[in-house]
């Protein structure tokens, strides 16, 4: 087991305090422990360092012995009542959390951390939340350092989210005060002309043909292609693409610029020329949607040339790609605190987007399923976007305002305010 700081015990152990700590176990309840701390002699925190080492010796014989993770979080979980009733350190329980997880395979880490999960309240009580906010960000850094960002997408997510509800917004810790893009996320795609293969795989395709024998593949589950001519020049600048995206400042420059606004002409047109609607669709992808069927997330696009005409003829692909574009538009028009003085739009690139920006909603509309609903539900996120901008830009000031009955605000106070609504006869008797 990983050693943590955990201070060592001043006083003697006692001989009956594991057999406490057993019975407190058996029986969840914490009554034989208070029983137990009461006898044990030195100081109040002399007591609890001795008894957290009890609770941590009773946790590793369980990680020794390999049982179930149930016995484990009845540990932890008597700890948090030790912590309640005084008799433990505050940071006990967090110490605990970080050793079983550091022993813990990544399967039976889930099921522990949805006990974290579960008691988020708990942690941002006044007992626990000032010892444990640090211990529990460390905890969750280490695990997401060991879990796959492209095979654990679930449980990466999870963990972001549990911080999320865990710190206030305001907390300096979680914010991008600078606005600084996430410039490592580069999309790998094939550069050389002479690699691909885009060309000659329809060839093949229409000098051999494919054969299907009857029952193979009924026509409602069939995939349907969008028809699109697709060949290496725009299966690259499509591509090239994502590294705009991916740093939008390059916009701003105007060579980068000048190629940024003929690639996307080109894309958007292709989108504009080769619409999808509800038919090419199959019928189980369909009956999924209205179901809510299991939806496959990928952490970063697929850019293999094989799935290309796949990928266009696909609704969902397609509204990512707009989507990309609309938050670009957004960070380019935006007044961001962080941005150089340099990074200014001229008037024929603001008409530009402003013209794309309505070109763009107009293709989220038309898309298929349910394209004005999804189209009017982004805009409206977007726009709510822009009041988390202006706070960012007013340096993230806190949400939680304390009330104040001063001498100042006593003709608010609820009292007299009451007095003003009810009715004067009331008084009169």
């Amino acid at each position: 087991m990983a050693r943590r700081n955990l201070p060592c015990p001043l006083t003697p152990y006692p001989a009956n305090l594991p057999n406490s700590t057993r019975d407190a176990l058996k029986n969840k309840t914490i009554k034989p422990l208070l029983n137990a701390f009461s006898k044990i002699p030195g100081s109040e925190n002399e007591k609890k360092l001795t008894l957290d080492q009890a609770f941590r010796v009773a946790l590793e014989e369980e990680i020794i012995n390999k049982t179930s993770c149930e016995n484990v979080l009845a540990i932890i979980s008597l700890v948090i009542n030790g912590v309640i009733e005084g008799i433990c350190t505050a940071s006990t329980p967090f110490v605990l959390l970080g050793d079983v997880l550091d022993c813990l395979p990544l399967d039976q880490c889930d099921k522990i951390f949805t006990f974290v999960e579960k008691n988020v309240s708990t942690w941002k009580s006044n007992t626990f939340y000032s010892a444990g906010k640090n211990y529990l960000l460390r905890m969750c850094n280490d695990l997401l350092r060991r879990l796959s960002k492209s095979q654990n997408t679930v449980f990466c997510g999870r963990i972001q989210l549990f911080l999320a509800r865990l710190f206030p917004l305001s907390e300096k810790s979680g914010l991008n005060l600078q606005s600084q893009f996430n410039l490592e996320n580069i999309t790998v795609f094939n550069t050389s002309e002479q690699d691909s293969t885009l060309g000659q795989k329809h060839a093949e395709e229409r000098e051999e043909g494919m054969e299907v024998e009857e029952g193979e593949m009924g026509d409602d589950e069939a995939p349907t292609s969008c028809s699109i001519p697709i060949d290496y020049n725009l299966y690259r600048k499509f591509w090239s693409l994502q590294d705009y995206f991916r740093n939008p400042v390059q916009c701003y420059e105007k060579v980068s610029w000048k190629v940024f606004l003929k690639y996307s002409e080109e894309v958007l047109t292709v989108f504009e020329s080769y619409k999808l609607d509800d038919t090419q669709a199959s019928r189980k992808k369909l009956e999924e949607l209205k179901t809510g069927g299991e939806h496959v997330y990928f952490a970063k696009f697929l850019t293999s040339e094989k799935l290309m005409d796949l990928q266009l003829s696909d609704s969902n692909f397609r509204r990512h790609i707009l989507l990309q574009y609309l938050i670009l538009f957004q960070y380019l028009k935006g007044q961001v605190k962080f941005k150089s003085s340099n990074f200014i739009l001229t008037d024929e690139q603001s008409l530009w987007i402003e013209a794309t920006t309505k070109q763009v909603y107009q293709l989220l509309s038309e898309n298929p399923p349910d394209g004005k609903r999804f189209s009017k539900m982004v805009e409206h996120i977007l726009n709510t976007e822009e009041n988390w901008n202006s706070w960012k830009n007013e340096g993230c000031p806190s949400f939680v305002k304390e009330r104040l009955y001063g001498a100042r605000n006593w003709m608010f106070s609820p009292v007299l305010l009451l007095l003003r609504v009810l009715p004067s006869y009331i008084f009169l008797y």
